[in-house]
């Protein structure tokens, strides 16, 4: 059996709205140029946890991207699915506090970053 005592854990970005300057407009072979900050952002998470994207856009195009702006060395995989992790980064999402109320408000008035 193998040690994983030493193992990062995953942690699963989230591309559009997280790392790029997306702002709500879907462009097929176009992916927004990089957020500022991202790149630190990916170097200071790698130190101490396995990096993954989680994407809708065609992996040969996220890797091209990642490989564009200069940190596709702080990324271990491209998935379009929330696979198991440790945690995830995203900028649709809520974060579930126990509260069923206070979820449900904050479904209902929900809105991303960037409107």
């Amino acid at each position: 059996m193998k040690n994983n005592k030493y193992k990062k854990k995953i942690i699963l970005i989230d591309l559009d709205g997280v790392l790029n300057n997306y702002n709500g407009v879907y462009e097929d072979n176009y992916i927004p140029e990089i957020k500022d900050g991202a790149k630190e952002f990916l170097a200071s998470l790698a130190e101490n946890f396995e990096l993954k994207i989680f994407s809708s856009r065609p992996a040969l195009l996220v890797n091209i991207w990642l490989k564009t702006n200069k940190i596709a060395s702080y990324i271990s995989g491209i998935t379009d699915r929330k696979e198991p992790a440790f945690l995830y980064i995203d900028d649709r999402c809520i974060c579930f506090d126990g509260d069923y109320t206070s979820a449900i408000h904050r479904i209902n008035t929900f809105t991303p970053w960037y409107k």
